[in-house]
């Protein structure tokens, strides 16, 4: 089986081609990544109509590119799958219409997949992970633990009630002048700095449940940055590496309270699954790997290539699902919001929630 997959969500335009095979490292034949990272740069931030403009620009021909790369024609191809959202709703437009395209013009099934159930099913792209097994999912607009207890089984275990952690890395490289995009910077920042220059607090540390908090933490990062009476590249870094810590903290304790919650539900450790553009940070990659073997748990995160949006990623998941001889209408609208747990509400670490 091969098909291909389409992703515009935000500001990557991707395409890939994927097959459904026993060897994980034999799956992914073409994986073409667009990065719009110049187009937004001067904004310092993503603009949904440039976005938009640049997914339709230049999304056939990553198609066409992929489509070479793998050694196949389009004729050779089983299904096509795309991110039906959630996202910047103008770029999930593109990727739908394109995807409904071919898929009509061929007669091929059509998959609408979850961004973030992209994400959930990297593992088992990658590393053939077994369900169930709890996840971290971790990027700009997401901040979430899930267990993940099979194919459109999610049960949302806690999630942040302000802002994601990628946003807070994205605000905090904004406060000291490091550039966009935030998450790559304050990181390569952070390797020159004292993470404990800074006496930052742990919002939610040590509190019963899996939800996070950011908001008071950027807020934080601003006062210690009008606080400095001289502000340097020492100062930069050393308030990075603070921000870089206590963010980890954070992650490392809501995982520990979520790995007690999987062990008493399933009778057994994780694995831990992190996932999103944020799990490639290795400070916290390193993190939340020890706390993972405090609990006799394995860790997968995925290559960092498919830490970040990708088309292979939904390319799987849309194997996943035609295998299980799931396929969407043609009349499929996209979404801009599409919680993961939506189908089933769970009474987990935290809140009830519907």
């Amino acid at each position: 089986m091969f098909v291909l997959g389409i992703e515009t969500s935000c500001d990557e335009t991707a395409a890939a081609v994927v097959q459904d095979t026993a060897e994980p490292d034999q799956r992914i034949r073409a994986n073409v990544v667009l990065s719009q990272l110049e187009e937004h740069r001067p904004f310092g931030g993503v603009v949904p109509e440039i976005a938009a403009r640049s997914h339709l620009d230049h999304l056939d021909s990553l198609v066409d590119r992929a489509l070479r790369e793998a050694g196949i024609g389009v004729g050779e191809l089983d299904g096509v799958a795309v991110t039906g959202g959630p996202g910047l709703i103008g770029g999930v437009f593109v990727g739908v219409m394109m995807a409904k395209a071919i898929a009509a013009a061929r007669g091929l099934p059509f998959v609408a997949v979850n961004h973030l159930e992209g994400h959930a099913l990297t593992a088992r792209l990658t590393d053939d992970a077994a369900f169930p097994y709890l996840l971290l999912l971790v990027s700009g607009g997401h901040c979430q633990l899930l267990d993940v207890r099979g194919l459109g089984d999610y049960r949302r275990l806690g999630g942040t009630v302000d802002d994601a952690v990628g946003e807070a890395f994205d605000k905090t490289a904004k406060l000291l002048d490091l550039g966009y995009p935030g998450g790559p910077a304050v990181e390569r920042t952070a390797l020159d700095g004292d993470p404990r220059a800074f006496a930052l607090p742990r919002p939610m540390v040590g509190r019963a449940g899996c939800d996070f908090s950011f908001s008071g933490l950027k807020t934080a990062v601003r006062q210690a940055r009008q606080g400095l009476a001289t502000f340097d590249g020492q100062a930069a870094a050393d308030l990075a590496a603070s921000f870089q810590a206590a963010v980890a903290d954070v992650l490392a304790d809501r995982c520990a309270n979520a790995l007690t919650s999987f062990r008493e539900a399933h009778g057994r450790s994780g694995p831990l699954v992190v996932a999103g553009g944020v799990a490639a940070n290795a400070t916290l990659r390193a993190r939340l790997g020890e706390v993972a073997s405090a609990h006799d748990a394995e860790v997968y995160a995925p290559p960092l290539a498919l830490c970040t949006d990708n088309a292979a990623m939904m390319a799987w998941a849309g194997i996943e699902r035609l295998r299980q001889g799931a396929a969407d209408p043609l009349d499929f609208a996209p979404r801009p919001r599409w919680p993961l747990d939506s189908l089933t509400p769970v009474a987990g670490c935290g809140k009830i929630r519907a």
